[in-house]
């Protein structure tokens, strides 16, 4: 274990130094393993926080080719984590994921397999979220558009 792989774990998962410390100690120095190991404590603090209020919002736009359309209503619990990189960023790929898969409502969303990572579903990817920006985040509501 040294520092390039706790700074790296850092990066991919968004979880604190110390976290990452102990993951990679926990792992033996198995850089997946610790990755695992972080994810699924990242999902307990998801947990914990699901029942929290989402007050702050943002819009995600999506167009594909000018055919397909997405309108996302995202929330998390502050200004300050909705405008956050990994939140920006998991609003950008939820609405991807909306424009390719056709989910009729937000519970159909949730329950889809990740584009991306067909191993996780859109839960799963939200839950990890939660975990790096340290807020809980919910899907409020979408529309999609198809010419």
């Amino acid at each position: 274990m040294n520092k390039e792989d706790i700074q790296k774990l850092r990066e991919e998962t968004g979880a604190g130094v110390m976290d990452c410390k102990r993951a990679l100690e926990e792992a033996g120095g198995d850089f997946e393993k610790a990755r695992e190991i972080v994810m699924e404590k990242g999902m307990l603090v998801a947990g914990k926080k699901e029942n929290r209020q989402t007050g702050a919002g943002h819009l995600e736009t999506y167009v594909h080719n000018g055919r397909i359309g997405v309108l996302l209503d995202i929330r998390a619990e502050t200004d300050f984590a909705v405008n956050s990189e990994p939140f920006k960023e998991l609003a950008h790929n939820l609405a991807m994921q909306i424009a390719a898969m056709r989910p009729r409502d937000v519970s159909e969303l949730l329950e889809q397999a990740y584009i991306k990572d067909e191993s996780v579903s859109v839960a799963d990817v939200i839950k990890q979220a939660v975990g790096k920006v340290g807020e809980n985040i919910r899907v409020e509501r979408f529309c999609r558009y198809e010419i």
